[in-house]
């Protein structure tokens, strides 16, 4: 009855994001459905309060898998 109540009744997800400055660190943090408009939002895996002001750990970041065709999309140098 549980499973029932749970498909019925569905939350959407929250994915967190953090705002990154031209140095890499920390500056905010946000729980949204999309992701937010404008540079420098990266989705991490949750929001740490430690790493306001500094350098997120690589640990954090979540690679978000490709929308587009695998030639067109765009590699990390």
């Amino acid at each position: 009855m549980a499973s029932l109540w749970t498909l019925l009744f569905q939350r959407p997800r929250h994915n967190t994001y953090a705002h990154l400055d031209a140095d890499g660190k920390c500056l905010a943090f946000k729980q949204c459905h999309q992701a937010p408009s404008g540079s420098g939002w990266v989705q991490v895996s949750e929001a740490h309060l430690g790493w306001l002001g500094h350098p997120l750990p690589n640990s954090a970041r979540i690679c978000v898998p490709a929308s587009r065709r695998w030639q067109q999309r765009i590699l990390p140098a």
